[in-house]
């Protein structure tokens, strides 16, 4: 459960777990408060502003790791991370990554709507002046004899953000035709209609009417919030013909009629009431969220469930998130122990993998900063995946991928993460996670492997450990008895005492000790089972 909710398990959060079990600590973490990143990119602006510095990608990673490591509402923070990658900005943008301020607001976005309606969520990323930059429907204008609306946000929010390529069965299979063929949700002509309904759309730039001129429109006279604010329409006190599309919408059956005067905000709403309307949105995000959550190929009674809770909660409300998180947790297929052969479990994102490690072992931040994470996108040297760092708006991976010529293609299946694995990328994570269970010396962070030397005298219940810690489960046989050899090769000496009894290779059985406890977590994690969280 943990596995799936949390960025890693603790050994409070498996007491806490136990002791009111599954339901109740997810109503807990429902309740828990958000702490906001851009308060964080706030603070260290007027620590290092004086200084002749600005806020930089760090800085958003610092915050990005202190609230996923030591963020006590952990249920919000893995559904926030989840929703980043379908709603995916990234700092590898360059325009973004000039812009951390607005990206750690962007991702409090993702948060503050996360256990809310995915009605309000689709708005809310629709405005905000992050995705308006990275899928250019910010400054977007209005069609003349010479220009077309951008039509870059128009077609993602289908393709990514709601309802997907292909009509789709409340279980998540794709309808077909009478000759057996996919059938397409929209065409180029929904992209056209529904571009025009994005125009008119720009920066922040204040309460009143009047603030909103021409000079605000094209980025200039900025107002100091305009990088988180949601982008605010241009019409009425700007000249309305010059921003805003007035002309007839036309987009999956639904036709926005010719306005007098432009309106963007009731085309915002009509175009988005009809997104989320669409009955492809329970199954299509449904389905990516267990992807997320839970297993990569979740069987069509199982998205079924899920997309039915998407239909309507307990009180018939549509969209309702929380609803929905309740569906994918707690079915029975996510609670029940893994098929034996069967094609259960997700591989483990990289990102995962870190903070599963820095959880477990309770990471500490001298600085309160987690200082010093930084970048790791380098498969040779790292993890081949930063957080909010995708290389496109498809995010690292696609839901979809299945590595070509494997059984996991040849049986149907998808393994999404498989799509950042390659020969460099295993060498360099195996060389990263070592360098960090092996050094004491981070400027920063300091690990805790008390509880874990205390058992090294015992090889068997230091790995049993390691299962609790790090694997969903008990290990196999197999894997247990190379991780107790393995272990058992490191020999922590014999006391040698002096004639007053004191022992004098303290320092000697220590230093094997702690050997004993960075073997077993590294080949714990090198392991393929700890590898695919089941």
């Amino acid at each position: 459960m943990l596995s799936q909710t949390t960025f890693g398990p603790t050994d409070a959060e498996i007491d806490r777990v136990v002791a009111i079990g599954f339901p109740a600590w997810l109503e807990e973490q429902f309740a828990k408060p958000q702490a906001l990143h851009r308060d964080y990119i706030d603070r260290r602006t007027a620590e290092i502003e004086p200084l002749g510095f600005a806020a930089v990608q760090n800085d958003f990673l610092e915050t990005f790791f202190a609230q996923a490591v030591a963020g006590e509402d952990q249920l919000r923070q893995r559904m926030t991370f989840a929703l980043s990658q379908i709603f995916v900005v990234s700092l590898a943008d360059n325009t973004l990554g000039e812009m951390p301020r607005g990206v750690a607001a962007y991702l409090d976005m993702l948060g503050q709507h996360a256990f809310g309606n995915f009605r309000d969520l689709l708005e809310a990323v629709s405005l905000h002046p992050v995705m308006g930059i990275y899928l250019s429907s910010l400054r977007n204008q209005k069609e003349s004899a010479t220009r077309v609306p951008d039509q870059n946000y128009a077609r993602e929010v289908m393709q990514l953000f709601s309802i997907g390529l292909y009509e789709l069965n409340p279980d998540g299979t794709r309808r077909t035709d009478s000759s057996g063929n996919p059938i397409e949700t929209y065409g180029s002509a929904d992209i056209a209609g529904l571009s025009r309904v994005f125009t008119g759309w720009s920066w922040y730039a204040g309460p009143a009417p009047g603030d909103r001129t021409r000079d605000r429109f094209f980025g200039i006279s900025a107002h100091p919030d305009r990088d988180w604010q949601p982008m605010q329409s241009y019409s009425g006190a700007v000249a309305d013909a010059d921003f805003h599309s007035t002309s007839e919408k036309r987009f999956l059956g639904v036709v926005i009629s010719e306005q007098q005067a432009a309106d963007p905000e009731a085309s915002l709403r009509m175009a988005l009431d009809t997104l989320f309307d669409h009955p492809n949105v329970g199954p299509f995000i449904g389905k990516q969220l267990i992807q997320r959550l839970v297993t990569s190929n979740p069987s069509p009674a199982y998205v079924g469930r899920v997309a039915a809770a998407f239909a309507g909660n307990a009180s018939g409300v549509r969209g309702d998130l929380r609803s929905v998180l309740r569906a994918i947790l707690l079915d029975p297929e996510a609670r029940a122990a893994p098929p034996v052969g069967g094609a259960f479990g997700k591989l483990r994102e990289p990102v995962l993998r870190l903070t599963n490690f820095l959880r477990a072992f309770d990471a500490r931040s001298i600085s309160s900063r987690f200082n010093g994470i930084d970048n790791t996108d380098d498969p040779a040297t790292a993890l081949s995946q930063t957080a909010l760092r995708a290389p496109s708006v498809f995010n690292f991976f696609r839901p979809f991928y299945a590595p070509p010529r494997t059984s996991i293609a040849d049986a149907g299946l998808v393994a999404p993460e498989m799509q950042i694995v390659h020969e460099i990328s295993v060498a360099g994570y195996l060389n990263y996670m070592r360098n960090w269970i092996a050094r004491d010396d981070h400027p920063d962070l300091r690990l805790s492997y008390s509880a874990e030397i205390a058992l090294a005298p015992d090889a068997g219940s230091l790995v049993d450990r390691m299962a609790l810690l790090l694997m969903t489960g008990p290990m196999s046989p197999s894997l247990r008895n190379i991780l107790v050899a393995s272990v058992e090769d490191r020999a922590i000496p014999a006391a040698v005492l002096d004639a007053a009894g004191n022992v004098v290779n303290a320092s000697d059985r220590d230093a094997a000790a702690r050997d004993r406890v960075r073997i077993a977590i590294y080949l714990t994690m090198a392991s393929p089972e700890y590898l695919v969280q089941r």
